[in-house]
C-alpha cells in the first residue's frame, strides 16, 4: 500500500510540476503573435497486480498539444491576404493619382484654353501671342513631366512587386526547412510544438504576400499551392519552387513558378500587379490625350495663315506625352486667321475652329477630366473595399486568437489550481512515508 501511493503521489506531483511549466510558458508568450497556447496532456495511469486485477498507478504524462484550428487559421490567411492585395492596390493607385495632381495636366489645358480664347479677342497683341505661345510651351512641359510623374509611379510599384516576390521565395524556402524538421521532430515535444508554431507564422507572413491552399499531412508538414487557376506547387516537402516575377514594356508584371504563368488572386503581389496595370492604362489615355491634343492643334494650324499670310508651321511636335514639344518658334506663327487671308488679318475664324476642337465632349480637356474623375471613383470604391475587408480580417484575427492565444485570466487561475495539485501530492507522499515509518515501527 505505501509503495502504490509512492507511485501515485510521484507521478502526480511531476504531472504537475510539468503542467505549471507549461502555464508558465503559456504567460511567458502572452504577447507573442506566433505563440500557439499550449497544455499537457496526460492520463490515468493503472498497473496490473498480481492476481491480473488493475491497480491504481497515478498519472502518465503523454504529451504537449497545442491548441490550434486549420480552419480558423484558413480564414486568417485568406482575409488577411485579401486585405493586404486591396492595401497594396490602393497604395499603387495613390500614387497614380499623386502624380497626376502633381503634373497638374487638367490645370495646363484649362490655362492653354484661356490663353487662346483671350488671344481670340486681340489676335493682333504681341503680348497676347506670346503668352499663347509660353502656355502652349508649358502644355507641352507639364505631358512631359506627367510621364515623368507616372513612371517614377511605376517604378515605385515595381519595386514594391519585386520585394513581394523575394518575400514569398523566403518564406516557401522556410517552410522547406520547417517541414524537413519536422519529420524528425519526437509527437508531444516542446520542440514540435515550437515547429508548429514557425511554421503557421511562416504562412500567415506568406500568405501577406500571395494566396495560397495548403494540405498538412499527419506530422504537421505543410504542402502548399498558390492560390488560383492554374495553381502550381510552391512546396512540397522539403522542396520549395521559385516564384518569378517579368515586367513587360508597358511596366505591367507576369508572374511564374518554373514556366507556369499564373495571374495571383490575393495579397500584396496581386494588388501591386493590378496597381501596374492601372499605371499601364493611365499612362496610355495620357498619351492618347497628348497625341489627340497635337493632332488637333496641329490640323488648325495647317488649315490658317500666320500674321504675315504665309502657311502656319506645325504647333506640336512628337507623338505622345514624353515626346510632345512646342514646335512654333514666334509668336507670330500662331495660326489664328483662316488660309487666303491676308497679312494682318484680324479674322479668328481658325482660332475659333482650334478652340471649338479642344472644347469637344471628345476633346483633350473632357477626356482628361474624365480620365481623372474615373481614377478618383476607383480609388473611392477600393477605399470602401479595403474597409469593408478590414472589418472581416480584423473578427478573423480576433477568432484565431480566441482559438490559439493565451487567456492570462485563466492561465492565472491554472496556476493556483496547479500549486495546490502539487501540493496534495507532495501530501500524499509525506502520508505515505509516515504510514511506511509507521509499519516498520510494528515490526
Amino acid at each position: 500500500m505505501p509503495g502504490s501511493m509512492f507511485q501515485i503521489g510521484r507521478s502526480g506531483a511531476a504531472a504537475a510540476r510539468a503542467s505549471l511549466e507549461v502555464t508558465s510558458q503559456n504567460i511567458a508568450n502572452a504577447t507573442n503573435p506566433d505563440y500557439s497556447r499550449r497544455t499537457l496532456q496526460s492520463r490515468e495511469l493503472v498497473g496490473v497486480s498480481a492476481t491480473g486485477s488493475g491497480v491504481p498507478s497515478g498519472v502518465r504524462v503523454d504529451g504537449i498539444s497545442r491548441n490550434d484550428s486549420a480552419v480558423v487559421q484558413q480564414q486568417a490567411r485568406s482575409s488577411a491576404s485579401e486585405l493586404a492585395r486591396a492595401d497594396a492596390e490602393l497604395e499603387g493607385l495613390r500614387g497614380i493619382e499623386l502624380a497626376l495632381e502633381e503634373s497638374q495636366l487638367f490645370e495646363g489645358l484649362v490655362e492653354f484654353e484661356a490663353a487662346l480664347t483671350q488671344l481670340e479677342g486681340n489676335p493682333l497683341e504681341p503680348a497676347l501671342r506670346t503668352n499663347a505661345l509660353e502656355t502652349g510651351r508649358q502644355l507641352a512641359g507639364t505631358f512631359n513631366f506627367a510621364d515623368t510623374t507616372l513612371d517614377q509611379a511605376r517604378v515605385d510599384s515595381q519595386a514594391r512587386a519585386n520585394e513581394s516576390v523575394s518575400e514569398i521565395n523566403r518564406q516557401a524556402a522556410e517552410l522547406a526547412r520547417i517541414n524537413g524538421e519536422l519529420v524528425n521532430a519526437r509527437e508531444g515535444t516542446v520542440g514540435q510544438a515550437a515547429l508548429l508554431d514557425a511554421r503557421d507564422a511562416a504562412l500567415r507572413d506568406l500568405s501577406q504576400q500571395i494566396g495560397v491552399e495548403t494540405t498538412f499531412d499527419d506530422r504537421g508538414a505543410v504542402t502548399v499551392r498558390i492560390e488560383g487557376s492554374p495553381s502550381p506547387l510552391l512546396v512540397d516537402g522539403i522542396s520549395a519552387s521559385q516564384v518569378e516575377g517579368d515586367f513587360a514594356a508597358d511596366g505591367t508584371l507576369s508572374v511564374r513558378v518554373g514556366a507556369v504563368n499564373f495571374a495571383p488572386s490575393s495579397g500584396e503581389l496581386a494588388g501591386h500587379a493590378a496597381a501596374l496595370s492601372a499605371n499601364a492604362d493611365f499612362q496610355t489615355q495620357i498619351d492618347d490625350i497628348a497625341a489627340d491634343l497635337i493632332a488637333r492643334a496641329n490640323t488648325a494650324q495647317s488649315n490658317g495663315v500666320d500674321t504675315a499670310g504665309a502657311p502656319a508651321p506645325a504647333f506640336f511636335s512628337g507623338t505622345d506625352a514624353a515626346s510632345m514639344a512646342l514646335a512654333l518658334t514666334s509668336e507670330s506663327q500662331i495660326a489664328t486667321a483662316p488660309a487666303g487671308s491676308p497679312a494682318g488679318s484680324t479674322n479668328t475664324t481658325n482660332l475659333r475652329a482650334l478652340l471649338d476642337s479642344l472644347a469637344d465632349p471628345q476633346g483633350p480637356v473632357q477626356s482628361t477630366d474624365r480620365a481623372l474623375l474615373s481614377l478618383s471613383s476607383r480609388i473611392s470604391a477600393q477605399e470602401t473595399t479595403r474597409d469593408g475587408l478590414a472589418a472581416i480580417a480584423e473578427n478573423a484575427q480576433a477568432t484565431l486568437l480566441a482559438e490559439t492565444g493565451v487567456d492570462l485570466d485563466t492561465e492565472a487561475a491554472n496556476l493556483v489550481r496547479l500549486q495546490q495539485a502539487f501540493e496534495a501530492n507532495s501530501r500524499v507522499l509525506q502520508v505515505a512515508s509516515e504510514v511506511f515509518d509507521t509499519i516498520l515501527a510494528l515490526r
